[in-house]
């Protein structure tokens, strides 16, 4: 019996897979079991086509494959080459040792790419369970991103058969690529950003007061509502701030790439944050993840880890989507619980809302006239409960800008001073941005001098905060301090912060 590595996708983490193959006395036939789902079952027309297009004949024998560990549910059409090797070369002594094997089959023998290789073999490389890996020339261009893994390459079937038949195979091997943009090094880690502001703040007039506040949202991760009349910039703004969000360290950026490939985007490896935005009409699972069976399906709130994640139109959204947001917006985690499956996601994303401060959008409008009554727009923001409003760090209210307004920022002169920020708090050796700091965190990083403490006290009483409002704070401040320079938390930052919270 031969054996070669390969793996399939669990939601968003990989699992090592034996694929193994028996050839016995019996009828001709080819079988496939473990678990094998109908896109694997279906292979197996594609590896007998592939193979007979490479004048392999097939042996008059029972074959079986058994994907292995058997209780776990496979897929995926990655396994196609891995199948066919082991058919093509059943008669030779080779040994596949320690090489994982992923690629789909054409029907004339052409290995080709699969949206769950690269998330697979990220994975399998964290584990550390992976070392060398045969793919097509296709995957071998995503792959190259991925350190510490030898990457081998080849273009058809018949190409993997001469590679595993010959003792050298470092002609097969290819050379990993660099990222081509900006880069610097705090405490030997590397990070990464690219000056390129396809959405320029310089053209958002006037709202000198929400860039600032979010600048602050920027450099520390902290989540920001926008309320104003219709047509004020609270998109316009929201839209821009991916391009002005702080450097991104190799692993989120291989993140990033992973939850793309998942979505079945198109992989970038740019350092730009990614910006999600889903309509207020969007489901509860397709915002948070779920399904049904055995499949936990990622939503909207995992995809936007290490990024943005923009809630337009907030009080639209049905009341269950608003409050279960809660839990990830404090614990950076959300769990998917089934009968049969239980993912737990990462949530670190900025959270960006923004909403009409009534339901016809005009109640702060200085030309148009309000069409709502008391109640109408009491009950508009009773949807947004108090303890979802507890969790967002900065409370903007936005002015109708007029005609005459000029351009306060440039995305450039912004982005540099998130830079600086970040800079700042890498240096203090933070594993987090500052809106992500845990309890313990925060004691160490954000301290107050006495005339900062008295003020904070001062505030707590006459703003009556919950002790979740006063870590807020005390997070919004340590980003003011870093924006301006200051190494410890002065009582003017302090204010600053105090003047973002919700009244």
């Amino acid at each position: 019996m031969k054996i070669i590595n390969s793996a399939t996708l669990q939601t968003i983490e990989a699992k090592s897979v034996d694929v193994e193959a028996s050839f016995t006395n019996g009828l001709p036939s080819f079988t496939i079991v473990g678990l094998a789902s109908n896109i694997i079952q279906e292979s197996r027309d594609r590896v007998k086509s592939a193979l007979l297009s490479n004048e392999f004949k097939f042996p008059a024998k029972k074959i079986t494959i058994n994907l292995s560990p058997s209780e776990i549910q496979k897929s995926g059409t990655h396994f196609d080459l891995a199948i066919a090797l082991l058919i093509a070369l059943y008669e030779t002594n080779i040994e596949f040792n320690d090489f994982y094997v992923f690629g789909e089959l054409s029907l004339d023998g052409k290995i080709k790419d699969s949206s769950s290789i690269f998330p697979i073999v990220l994975s399998l490389t964290k584990q550390k369970l992976v070392k060398n890996v045969l793919v097509s020339k296709e995957s071998a261009k995503k792959l190259s991103k991925i350190p510490n893994i030898n990457i081998y390459c080849v273009d058809n079937l018949d190409m993997a058969m001469q590679f595993f038949k010959f003792d050298n195979k470092e002609k097969f091997k290819y050379t990993s690529t660099n990222f081509e943009c900006e880069s610097f090094s705090i405490l030997n880690k590397s990070y990464y950003f690219l000056k390129d502001y396809e959405l320029d703040f310089n053209e958002v007039k006037g709202q000198k007061y929400a860039i600032e506040a979010s600048l602050i949202a920027a450099a520390g991760s902290h989540n920001i509502l926008y309320e104003g009349s219709a047509g004020c910039g609270k998109s316009m703004i929201s839209k821009r701030l991916k391009f002005i969000m702080p450097p991104m360290s190799l692993e989120e950026i291989l993140e990033k790439a992973k939850l793309q490939s998942i979505d079945l985007k198109p992989i970038d490896f740019s350092p730009i944050r990614v910006f999600r935005a889903p309509h207020h009409s969007s489901t509860k699972s397709s915002i948070f993840g779920g399904g049904s069976g055995n499949s936990a399906k990622i939503g909207e709130i995992a995809l936007s880890n290490n990024g943005i994640l923009f809630f337009d139109e907030l009080p639209h959204f049905s009341k269950s989507t608003l409050e279960a947001l809660r839990e990830p917006l404090e614990d950076f985690k959300v769990l998917i619980s089934r009968v049969n499956s239980k993912v737990l996601y990462d949530t670190k994303f900025l959270f960006i809302s923004a909403m009409n401060p009534c339901p016809c959008g005009n109640l702060l409008s200085t030309s148009k006239d309000c069409r709502c009554s008391d109640l109408e727009v009491q009950r508009y923001k009773n949807r947004l409960s108090e303890p979802l409003l507890d969790r967002i760090d900065l409370y903007v209210v936005m002015n109708e800008p007029s005609i005459n307004e000029k351009v306060y920022y440039n995305s450039m002169q912004l982005h540099e001073r998130v830079i600086c920020a970040f800079k700042k708090q890498k240096q203090r050796a933070q594993n987090d941005l500052n809106g992500k700091l845990s309890d313990k965190e925060i004691k160490k990083f954000c301290k107050l001098d006495d005339s900062s403490n008295e003020l904070l006290n001062k505030a707590i009483v006459n703003y009556k905060l919950s002790f979740r409002s006063i870590n807020k704070i005390l997070k919004v401040s340590r980003t003011i301090a870093d924006l301006n320079n200051n190494e410890n938390i002065t009582k003017e930052d302090l204010m600053k912060a105090l003047s973002y919270r919700k009244r």
